[in-house]
């Protein structure tokens, strides 16, 4: 659904009424568990979009990871933004945790 359509966030009662999720984000959050609404509240993006990736066996583009973050972000702030909203954010998170991973000579494996 367009973001500014969306109801507020206690009143949704269906996938297709989550902010940037039509039949297809639908059926993937299905194919993850998640029937309801309900069942996504506290859910991490990240993880969502891992578990896809590994039940597809496919490598999803990176907005099928920003539309996550934008839903999971809708039902914990009531703010129905576009997915490309936490575009610039989710790469700068994946950035500080790819450097994280990289362990510094100085440091004993």
């Amino acid at each position: 659904m367009k973001p500014q359509r969306c109801p507020p966030a206690r009143q949704v009662s269906s996938l297709l009424q989550l902010p940037n999720v039509g039949p297809a984000m639908a059926a993937d959050l299905r194919l993850l568990g998640h029937g309801t609404v309900h069942s996504l509240v506290g859910a991490d993006p990240y993880r969502l979009y891992a578990q896809l990736c590994q039940q597809t066996g496919v490598r999803q583009g990176p907005c099928v990871l920003d539309v996550f973050i934008s839903v999971c972000h809708y039902l914990q702030h009531d703010e129905a933004l576009p997915w490309w909203h936490f575009t610039a954010a989710r790469k700068q998170k994946l950035a500080r945790d790819a450097a994280a991973a990289i362990p510094l000579y100085n440091e004993a494996p």
